[in-house]
């Protein structure tokens, strides 16, 4: 069915307000997060996939990207919590060390996943993972499972540490308006991506970057200051870009959003990048996170689309696929341009303030639902920065 524009956007608005009003409990201290308690079991049947063909709202002109595939993308499996277990790859640990604020040297510590398969003749991939407050390097790949994941598909993982000494709980400073045009950890980040590019045999058009929380925020932040490094981005349960300012402001943003901003975030982004070439966005979102509540996510997709130039009058398909796992049912929305999937929207029923489907043993964790490790790494598989056309499907 084809409808105008503007009711379809209004009509998102308002399941957004409609979000805000019946998200969860406040947010107490900022960014102090506190572990999420185990969802109730429910069963739900399986509803049918839905496909419809919709008008792409007024954000301007179109821009091409041109991202392939690393690999076919699998199926997407939900998973329950399994004993986690070594895999044989190397884990190895090493410092990033460059000027910082007032030129002082700062060191950043990460780890790097290398998978014990023999690379491909063009390189492997290379994930970058960015954890959420009072979280660590460790403690998010044992959670999200990604090593496993990467050992059995063949990419390496590299998950960039902050430190307690630059935020008491580990955040990354999203709200930061010096991090948001580039600045602050940004530039630390990107030394560490080359720096494992460098060192390991990495296909420069396969870099993809997410996180969870906070680490997703930032993750948004240095794909759009970087797109030429990064092919696709992934944000869990994070919050919108370019809106917050500080840390009152970063408050609000977590809990109401702010529709003004949004917009305002991306014309911004495109005055200092106006060959912006688009970037490939996965979201992730729980229903129940009242943390960071979902209408966050609203505005990002709003955002996304956006960014990646999506004319007005544009037919957009957006294929709704409600699938069902032993809890918790979910709603998997892939926005396509040209049969191209540049954006998928995926929202988790009585998912709180979690990594979806990972470690439950582990803090900010969730073992109901879909495995998101999976769900993001099918969706960067379709993409690729460079030459290559993305895959259409």
């Amino acid at each position: 069915m084809v409808r105008k524009a503007s009711p379809w956007l209004r009509s998102l608005l308002r399941a957004a307000k409609i979000q805000q009003r019946t998200s969860a409990r406040a947010v107490k201290t900022l960014l102090a997060l506190s572990k999420p308690a185990a969802p109730k079991k429910t069963r739900v049947r399986k509803a049918p996939a839905k496909t419809s063909v919709l008008l792409a709202p007024r954000v301007g002109p179109a821009a091409g990207m041109t991202p392939s595939s690393l690999a076919k993308p699998s199926r997407l499996r939900a998973t329950r919590p399994t004993p986690h277990l070594d895999p044989p790859g190397r884990w190895l640990s090493s410092h990033f060390t460059a000027p910082g604020k007032h030129g002082v040297l700062r060191s950043m510590l990460y780890w790097v996943y290398v998978p014990s398969l023999p690379p491909q003749p063009q390189g492997m991939p290379l994930v970058v993972m960015l954890h959420g407050c009072d979280q660590n390097a460790i403690s998010f790949a044992q959670g999200t499972r990604m090593n496993e994941l990467a050992e059995r598909k063949g990419f390496a993982v590299v998950y960039p540490q902050q430190s307690v000494a630059s935020h008491p709980h580990a955040c990354w400073k999203w709200y930061d308006r010096a991090t948001q045009l580039g600045g602050g950890d940004v530039g630390h980040i990107v030394g560490i991506v080359n720096s494992v590019a460098a060192t390991h045999p990495i296909d420069r058009s396969r870099i993809y970057i997410c996180g969870l929380s906070a680490g997703g925020a930032m993750a948004h932040i240095v794909a759009l200051n970087h797109p030429g490094l990064i092919a696709g981005v992934g944000i869990h349960s994070s919050p919108l870009f370019g809106a917050a300012r500080g840390a009152v402001g970063a408050i609000k943003v977590m809990r109401h959003g702010d529709a003004a901003r949004a917009g305002m975030a991306i014309a911004e982004l495109f005055a200092r990048q106006p060959d912006f070439p688009g970037m490939p966005t996965i979201l992730i979102h729980g229903e129940a996170d009242g943390v960071v509540r979902p209408i966050n996510q609203s505005q990002l997709e709003l955002q996304s689309l956006q960014l990646n130039r999506v004319p007005d009058g544009t037919p957009v398909e957006i294929s709704v696929k409600a699938r069902t796992t032993r809890s918790n049912a979910y709603q998997l929305r892939d926005i396509r341009l040209k049969r191209n999937v540049l954006l998928r929207v995926v929202r988790i029923a009585e998912l709180k303030h979690a990594w979806s489907g990972g470690n439950d043993g582990i803090a900010f964790n969730s073992g109901f639902g879909p495995d998101s490790s999976q769900i993001l790494i099918d969706f960067f598989a379709r993409h690729r920065r460079g030459d290559a056309a993305a895959i259409p499907g």
